[in-house]
């Protein structure tokens, strides 16, 4: 009969830990990274607020569930000793199990890594990985598309979508830039700037990309090292766009990485 009892314990409190433990675990990260700024490594700056209203929902869910006595959680049967055999009741305890654990080890590692791991922007190479042979087009196409949109306000993903698709690209001659962004690999000695642009979450996150190359850049660098180009857009006889600096300076990596 003790041992039953404690069996029972055992599992009440995994029950417990893979449902209310975790989600407070999740809600507390989360608030922690929303007031110190670092939430939008994951979300746009827009969901940030809704993510944390959701986190302080289940802390107070959560407070609210101690008040059930523990094993509470388990008590759903509706099966009567005399509606299953003893086979089947104890392949069900089985499968019941294996999936408890499995899940159980599975969420509190994921957890973990979130208290563990500091939060850190995607990566360079991740960001090259994403890139694929047809550029994407972000937010500002569409103006572009229709004519030479105002300038002033773009970032990488706006000028990139405006380098891939502007049909009369010496419109853009002698415009003036100033963008910010980590670099990666170009042909022959120009350079990429590029800036993960993302929608919602990191999980759609997309390498935006214009080329920097011209008298103005000289040294080397680094695959992933952030820097600020201040420069004009020149519009080669091809008709491809890329920027000449005026100057190149290494940064380190901004607080919020991302264009949105």
């Amino acid at each position: 009969m003790a041992e039953q009892q404690a069996g029972a314990i055992r599992r009440a409190l995994a029950a417990r830990w893979l449902g209310v433990g975790l989600a407070t675990v999740v809600a507390v990260v989360t608030l922690g990274l929303g007031v110190t700024g670092r939430l939008t490594l994951y979300i746009s700056p827009e969901t940030v607020w809704f993510a944390c209203a959701a986190a302080v929902v289940v802390l107070v869910a959560a407070v609210w569930s101690c008040i059930l006595p523990l094993g509470a959680e388990g008590d759903h049967s509706h099966a009567s000793p005399s509606e299953e055999t003893d086979a089947a009741a104890s392949r069900r305890r089985i499968m019941q199990t294996a999936a408890v654990v499995s899940g159980g080890v599975i969420a509190s590692g994921v957890v973990l890594a979130g208290l563990i791991l500091p939060p850190a922007s995607l990566s360079a190479e991740l960001a090259m990985s994403r890139a694929g042979e047809t550029t994407a087009l972000f937010a500002g196409a569409d103006d572009v598309t229709i004519g030479v949109a105002d300038t002033t306000t773009f970032g990488v993903g706006e000028w990139a979508s405006a380098f891939a698709t502007s049909t009369r690209p010496e419109n853009y001659e002698g415009s003036a830039v100033t963008l910010t962004g980590f670099v990666t690999p170009a042909d022959g000695d120009a350079v990429n700037l590029t800036r993960m642009v993302i929608s919602h979450c990191v999980i759609d996150a997309q390498p935006a990309s214009v080329q920097v190359g011209g008298d103005g850049l000289d040294g080397s660098y680094a695959t992933g090292q952030w820097i600020e180009v201040s420069g004009t857009v020149r519009a080669d006889a091809d008709g491809t766009l890329r920027i000449e600096p005026s100057s190149v300076k290494k940064i380190a990596e901004p607080k919020d990485p991302y264009e949105y």
